[in-house]
């Protein structure tokens, strides 16, 4: 079993940056892929960013390639999110989750969650 606890949210102007972390307890975070989704009032949860254990390939939903990174270290059990060059419709909870198999791009891949924390771009 693996919990998940993010941090980093917050609010910012568009165009500005934020970091999220993800921390992991437990001594497996190294054996699953981690997957950064978002959930906007209202609509369904989305993809984001995700990358497997290895650290061999990250993988990022096409509204945010060039302007969020992922990254995992797992000595120190933490995932992070870098956004950059942040939207208004970045607007969302974000969630951190660990997946031991299937499709990194599906939420139903994955097995555990954090609680979220909340990303708001405005004016």
């Amino acid at each position: 079993q693996v919990h998940l606890e993010e941090s980093g949210g917050g609010w910012v102007r568009p165009g500005g940056s934020l970091k999220l972390s993800c921390v992991a307890s437990g001594p497996t975070f190294s054996n699953y892929a981690i997957g950064w989704f978002r959930q906007a009032p209202g609509r369904e949860r989305e993809f984001v960013a995700g990358v497997s254990w290895s650290n061999l390939r990250p993988f990022y939903e096409d509204s945010v390639k060039g302007r969020f990174a992922i990254s995992r270290d797992n000595a120190e059990n933490t995932a992070w999110l870098q956004m950059n060059n942040l939207k208004p419709e970045d607007t969302a909870v974000y969630y951190c989750a660990a997946s031991g198999s299937g499709s990194i791009y599906f939420a139903a891949s994955y097995d555990y969650w954090g609680q979220g924390t909340q990303v708001t771009v405005s004016l």
